[in-house]
């Protein structure tokens, strides 16, 4: 999640397990998303579709400021982002679409009341000034996007909440710090007759002293991606989980060819088919170890565009990997 890319990228821990399953030789490598219009120079994270695919919001940030944009697709080709409606004045984050596109929810460090001050944060074992985050939504109406409404106390119950994700009852999936360590891990708040009850870990979690990020649900909760800091020899990684008949499968590692080892995959979002894996990376398209003049050429317009090691968006097929 945004608020703490840097502790994502570079956190790693001394816990390894074995990667593996079939499904990883059998993965596509992931392709930059819309290069130079929606992945840029900035940090570009987060993307959260309606579910015609025609309008996506996502997050760009730097180490100081963080908004969510909005882009358009018509004719085949994005449009320039903008600011989001509801975005621009604080630090927001992380927006993520209810499935049926009535609504949205993101992070936000606004005021939790009116006249209040900026949330801070508290994680990793640090105070994050201005830097926290409470979940916010807002509804989609007939004229555009309202104004954002914060969740109850019961699901912001402290200002470092991060990265939510909607499952299709309206229950919510989410990061926030425990422990002595104040590392992140999952948790769920089920959403029923209109109230939510007391959030629950996800139980994928591989140790308190674990971080744990950025998950993304599918809408029937049959599986869901997140990245861990659980392998210390290639950095924040891609996991799948999957549920059957109530009760969680361990945690999957995706494999060296989706998530590229020490390229700090996060952010891990769905498209709007629920079959395609969106996340944010690091990873640096390498050059040809020869090249002629006109080649050279076009890797400084992809370095100018995007491909600068900050984090930009990604997408692959998650196919063989839910089709099991």
């Amino acid at each position: 999640m945004t608020v703490c890319i840097t502790t994502k990228l570079l956190l790693a821990t001394s816990l390894a397990i074995m990667s593996g399953g079939s499904a990883s030789a059998q993965s596509a490598a992931p392709e930059i998303f819309a290069p130079g219009v929606i992945s840029g120079p900035a940090n570009d994270l987060s993307p959260a579709f309606t579910p015609d695919g025609r309008t996506v919001f996502f997050t760009r940030a730097n180490s100081s400021q963080s908004t969510i944009m909005i882009s358009h697709r018509s004719a085949g080709t994005w449009s320039k982002p903008e600011i989001a409606p509801f975005s621009g004045e604080w630090r927001d984050l992380e927006a993520t679409m209810a499935p049926d596109g009535s609504y949205l929810i993101f992070i936000s460090n606004r005021p939790a009341t009116n006249g209040g001050k900026p949330l801070d944060g508290f994680y990793n074992g640090a105070a994050q000034p201005t830097a926290g985050g409470n979940l916010w939504r807002v509804d989609r109406t007939a004229r555009g996007w309202g104004k954002p409404q914060r969740l109850p106390d019961i699901v912001n119950s402290n200002t470092s909440i991060y990265s939510p994700s909607i499952a299709g009852d309206g229950s919510i999936y989410f990061m926030q710090p425990t422990g002595a360590k104040t590392r992140f891990h999952l948790f769920r708040a089920q959403f029923s007759n209109g109230t939510f009850a007391t959030p629950a870990a996800v139980p994928v979690s591989a140790g308190e002293d674990i971080g744990d990020y950025d998950p993304a649900v599918a809408p029937d909760e049959s599986f869901i991606v997140f990245s861990s800091a659980r392998l210390a020899d290639k950095g924040t990684s891609l996991f799948i989980a999957r549920r059957r008949n109530g009760v969680w499968s361990a945690p999957e590692y995706m494999g060296d060819t989706v998530s590229i080892p020490h390229a700090g995959n996060i952010e891990a979002r769905l498209g709007p088919d629920h079959r395609t894996l969106y996340f944010s990376s690091t990873h640096v398209e390498p050059a040809l170890p020869h090249q002629d003049h006109a080649q050279s050429e076009e890797g400084l317009k992809r370095m100018a565009e995007w491909n600068d090691g900050l984090a930009n968006i990604w997408h692959v097929s998650l196919s063989a990997w839910i089709a099991k």
